[in-house]
């Protein structure tokens, strides 16, 4: 029996150091993975060296965020939907000479820009756009459509 149970100790520690030895081998390779390409720096300046690079990294996600996000604000400025249409608002010229342009930013704000084509010589108008309305004079049958179609398709 003394045997049997020596025998035991022996493959049980055979065993256990068998197993240590693989966890070993797995630490040592991941510690060479980590500290591979740099030359006699240990392991805390290395992990000192990251965690200020992740500081870093986390103002400039920061900085760009705050940047996009201004971008994008002053985006909505800028002409973003078009609509254009050709008539002939009178009968006793030849042609769609006659055009109304829409130029409109993101929040649906701008100008119709309206040109009438006669005989006599070409008129043009201006209408101010604020949030899909004319603000200041009524817009046209054809004005509203030319906006319309401007800010739906687009």
């Amino acid at each position: 029996m003394p045997d049997n149970i020596l025998f035991l100790l022996f493959a049980s520690a055979f065993v256990w150091l068998g197993a240590l030895t693989f966890f070993f081998i797995r630490l040592l390779t991941h510690y060479n993975s980590l500290s591979k390409g740099v030359s006699q720096k240990s392991l805390k300046s290395i992990l000192e060296d990251l965690l200020k690079d992740v500081d870093l990294n986390k103002k400039d996600i920061e900085y760009l965020k705050s940047y996009a996000s201004k971008i994008d604000k002053q985006g909505s400025l800028h002409v973003q939907k078009i609509g254009l249409l050709r008539f002939n608002p009178f009968k006793d010229t030849g042609g769609d000479q006659s055009f109304i342009l829409s130029l409109i930013d993101g929040n649906n704000s701008g100008v119709i820009i309206s040109a009438l084509y006669s005989r006599s010589g070409t008129r043009w108008y201006a209408k101010k756009v604020i949030e899909g309305q004319g603000s200041e004079y009524e817009l046209s049958d054809e004005e509203k459509q030319v906006l319309k179609d401007a800010v739906t398709l687009n």
